[in-house]
């Protein structure tokens, strides 16, 4: 992908289920273009046991994109099957490159039950497997009415799925594991094997199903034009098949198919060990680091600045990172709440987009802001966004060597004329740092755009000193650059309204 992406996560869960979002999207092509983004990671497009009102996630039929009536609607909660593909081939034309959501690890909706011989597992280990067998009824039986075989006449039942979380016989259970089946091993550790997330569990190691699955890729990938994938809930599903499904994606398309996983981890070890395991044929997100903004801003001046970035995938494994402050599932009300809090936001936004390490992930719920839980728009975010394509560009010196302010510089490059900046950030108190921006700014005078102070003076070691208010950030870059066009010249009236209609 590009040199200084911005990844944009294309919704928030609490979008209106108005069919409207995939020209919503499209109508804004433009728009995003000049702000900086380069690609974007579009809601799940396929059928969900919600019809219409489904974020995506409860997954019913994944050939279904809002083109056969299913679940109560033809349409998804997004739009139609038109207008999704519609909605790409507009993105593409202003130069951004698009990521379908797949959610592999489960299915749910299904029409109709089947007799199965069980084991029931313990919720909390789910190493404890009861020996004996049970007859329960499950409801595994996809029979799709509404598509009726076209794309895909795969027949989905019991022998596809490992495991269930409900039994209509025995209800007062949440865990059966279907007789002759195991978890794969290959899965998170956590609750002794993670292998079972939702609804019916996919037997993804099951030859047909693989296939199948392989089959749904390329469907996806033909039907649509995306450009890669964001893949939901890896720690779940064995990371051989999702290494083996990327591999034949690839094989099949020559194409490079950047994919970003979604493993919900704050242990960076576990996340380091996903990466080894598919052999870094992906990036993943920085969960840590999320954790890292969301302690520091609910730590009311007590957490260590210093220590922000350690234990993140971001400072360790770069190249496969995707960072991000905050996303749907950390948003409030939903399962993950962790959510940023607003004052901290801009800084953690800075620091992402202006590092340079990993791809930074714009959440839409901070872009736009979130009207149906009266959240604003993050401030600054598009000035950050657009210094991110302007300004951060060359060798990063990092500050992280205090606990309550800390900061960066890049350089800047011949490649960006005007390029380079200076970014402090504080928890409690104003504060200032001596850092290096690079002997060839010597002379020159560095200006504030963000933070009210007044101009630094490079000295002849490439040095100045910067200044930071309490609980904000600022951000300094060359003055000479602001005598250029932007980058990114943005139509305020057209953004405002967006942001209205979003």
């Amino acid at each position: 992908m590009d040199k200084n992406e911005i990844m944009l996560q294309g919704f928030e869960w609490n979008l209106p289920a108005d069919g409207k979002h995939w020209d919503r999207l499209a109508s804004m092509a433009l728009s995003l273009h000049r702000a900086g983004v380069t690609s974007i990671w579009l809601p799940p497009a396929y059928k969900g046991t919600g019809g219409q009102e489904e974020v995506g996630y409860a997954v019913y039929d994944p050939y279904d994109l809002g083109e056969f009536n299913q679940c109560g609607s033809v349409r998804t909660k997004y739009g139609t099957a038109d207008q999704y593909t519609h909605a790409i081939r507009t993105l593409h034309r202003f130069g951004i490159k698009t990521l379908s959501d797949m959610v592999m690890n489960h299915r749910m909706g299904a029409e109709l039950c089947e007799k199965v011989k069980t084991h029931v597992v313990s919720t909390d280990n789910r190493m404890e497997i009861q020996p004996e067998t049970q007859n329960s009824l499950l409801y595994t039986k996809f029979i799709f009415p509404g598509r009726k075989g076209r794309y895909s006449n795969f027949k989905w039942d019991s022998h596809c799925f490992t495991s269930v979380g409900y039994d209509k016989k025995d209800p007062d259970h949440h865990l059966f594991l279907i007789d002759g089946k195991s978890f794969a091993p290959d899965v998170d550790g956590e609750l002794g094997n993670y292998d079972y997330l939702m609804g019916c569990d996919v037997d993804v190691n099951q030859r047909d199903v693989k296939k199948e699955l392989i089959r749904w890729g390329m469907f996806t990938l033909n039907k649509t034009a995306v450009d890669g994938f964001r893949l939901d809930a890896v720690k779940h599903i064995s990371a051989g098949f999702m290494e083996e499904w990327l591999s034949a994606l690839r094989k099949k398309t020559g194409r490079e198919l950047f994919t970003v996983g979604e493993y919900w981890s704050a242990n960076l070890a576990s996340l380091l060990s996903y990466l080894e395991e598919v052999h870094y044929s992906m990036s993943l997100f920085d969960v840590p680091l999320h954790y890292r903004f969301h302690e520091a801003a609910i730590s009311d001046g007590s957490f260590d600045m210093g220590s922000l970035l350690n234990d993140t995938l971001s400072k360790t494994q770069p190249d496969h990172t995707v960072t991000f402050v905050d996303n749907h599932d950390t948003q409030p009300g939903q399962s993950l709440e962790s959510f940023v809090s607003g004052w901290f936001k801009p800084a953690a936004y800075g620091i992402i987009l202006l590092r340079g390490q990993g791809i930074p992930c714009v959440f839409w719920g901070d872009l736009y802001g979130m009207p149906y839980q009266n959240i604003p728009p993050v401030k600054n975010l598009r000035l950050l966004m657009r210094a991110c394509r302007k300004y951060a560009y060359g060798q990063l010196y990092d500050y992280f060597d205090h606990h309550a302010v800390v900061g960066f510089t890049r350089i800047g490059d011949s490649e960006h004329r005007g390029s380079g900046l200076a970014f402090l950030c504080s928890n409690q108190g104003d504060g200032e740092k001596r850092m290096f921006v690079g002997q060839e700014h010597a002379g020159e005078t560095f200006i504030a755009l963000h933070g009210g102070f007044p101009p630094v003076q490079i000295d002849e070691e490439g040095c100045g000193t910067f200044q930071v208010s309490e609980r904000d950030f600022s951000l300094y870059v060359p003055a000479k650059a602001r005598s250029n066009a932007p980058v990114f010249a943005v139509n305020k009236d057209r953004l405002i309204s967006e942001a209205a209609s979003a």
